[in-house]
C-alpha cells in the first residue's frame, strides 16, 4: 500500500482502533494476572475480533508476560502480531486468468452494502491497468443501481448491458456475457440485486444467474465476489455463511471501514471461513479501494504506526 492509503486506512479504522486502546491502556497500568487477562480476552471479543484471536493473545501474553507490568505498547504489537499472522492466509489479490477472455466475476451481497459502488471501483481499477471491461446492471429492480453503473461506466470506459427496470436478471447475464465475448473483452462484472441472506427466494434467482451464464461458459462465473458493509459487525459471519453455501463465494470485499469501530470482524471471518479478502474500502473514491494487505490492516486496526 502507498504513503497516501496506508493515511486514510489508519484514519478509516480509527474508530475500531480506539474501542481497543483506551481498554487495553487501562490494562497496561496493572499486572497481567488472570483477572487483567480475562478483561483483556472479553475487551478483544467486545471489539469483534472473535474468540479464536482473543485466546492466541491472552495466550501468548499469558506464557511471555504473566504476573508482569506490561506496557500498551507491547500488548499493541502482540495484538497486531497475532492479528496479521492470522489475516495473512487470506491475503490474496484477485488475479485475473489472461488464458480466459472475458473473465467473469458475479458481485454478491446484501442490500447496501457497496456492491455497485465497488463494481465501479473495480472496473476503473482494471481499466487503468489495461484490461477492457464490460458492467452488466443485474440489478434490475433499482434503477438508481443502473444509472449509478453507468456512470463509472463512463469513467472507465467501459460498455454497460442493461434492460429495462424488473427485467430477468439472468437473461441480462446471458446477453452481457455473450456481448463481451464479442468484443473480445478482458473482464465481465456483473452486479446483482441486493437481498438478505435469509431470503430462500432471492438468494435462489443468484442460482438461476449461475445456471445461465455456464449454459454459455460451463467454468463461468470465474470468481463471485461477497461484498461486505464492516459495519454490520458480527452479522458478516452469518452473511458469509449463507452466500457461501448458496453461490460458492471465492472471495470478499469488505467496504466502509471508516464508518465503524468494528473493523475487526474481519479477523473471525478468515478464521471460520479461510476466504481470499480481496480488497478493503475506505471511502467513496475509486483510490480508496485497495487490496488487502494484512500487516498494514493490523498495524492500523491497533492504531500502530506502519
Amino acid at each position: 500500500m502507498n504513503d497516501g492509503f496506508l493515511a486514510r486506512l489508519r484514519a478509516g479504522l480509527a474508530r475500531s482502533a480506539r474501542s481497543l486502546s483506551d481498554g487495553i491502556a487501562g490494562l497496561a497500568k496493572r499486572r497481567l494476572d488472570d483477572e487483567a487477562l480475562d478483561e483483556l480476552e472479553d475487551l478483544l471479543v467486545a471489539a469483534d475480533l472473535g474468540p479464536a484471536l482473543a485466546a492466541k493473545v491472552v495466550g501468548t501474553l499469558r506464557q511471555t508476560r504473566f504476573g508482569k507490568e506490561t506496557g500498551e505498547a507491547e500488548i499493541r504489537a502482540v495484538l497486531a502480531e497475532e492479528i496479521a499472522r492470522t489475516l495473512a492466509r487470506v491475503e490474496a489479490p484477485l488475479a485475473l486468468d489472461p488464458a480466459v477472455r472475458p473473465f467473469v466475476v458475479l458481485v454478491v451481497g446484501v442490500n447496501g452494502g457497496g456492491k455497485t459502488t465497488t463494481i465501479g471501483k473495480l472496473a476503473q481499477k482494471f481499466h487503468t491497468e489495461g484490461q477492457s471491461v464490460v458492467l452488466a446492471a443485474c440489478d434490475t429492480f433499482r434503477a438508481a443501481a443502473t444509472e449509478q453503473l453507468a456512470v463509472w461506466g463512463n469513467r472507465a470506459g467501459a460498455r454497460v448491458v442493461s434492460g429495462v427496470p424488473g427485467a430477468d436478471a439472468a437473461g441480462l447475464a446471458f446477453d452481457a456475457l455473450a456481448l463481451a465475448r464479442k468484443e473480445k473483452a478482458d473482464l465481465l462484472l456483473i452486479d446483482t440485486a441486493g437481498r438478505l441472506h435469509n431470503k430462500a427466494d432471492l438468494m435462489a434467482e443468484l442460482g438461476k444467474i449461475v445456471r445461465v451464464l455456464k449454459k454459455a461458459d460451463a467454468a463461468a462465473p470465474h470468481a463471485v465476489l461477497l461484498v461486505l458493509d464492516a459495519t454490520v459487525g458480527q452479522n458478516a459471519l452469518a452473511q458469509t455463511q449463507t452466500f457461501r453455501d448458496m453461490i460458492g463465494v471465492t472471495g470478499l470485499v469488505m467496504t466502509k471501514l471508516d464508518g465503524t469501530a468494528k473493523g475487526g470482524v474481519l479477523v473471525p471471518l478468515a478464521d471460520s471461513f479461510g476466504l481470499p479478502v480481496h480488497f478493503i474500502g475506505v471511502g467513496e473514491s475509486a483510490d480508496d479501494l485497495r487490496p488487502f494487505v494484512a500487516k498494514d490492516f493490523a498495524k492500523s486496526l491497533v492504531g500502530l504506526e506502519s
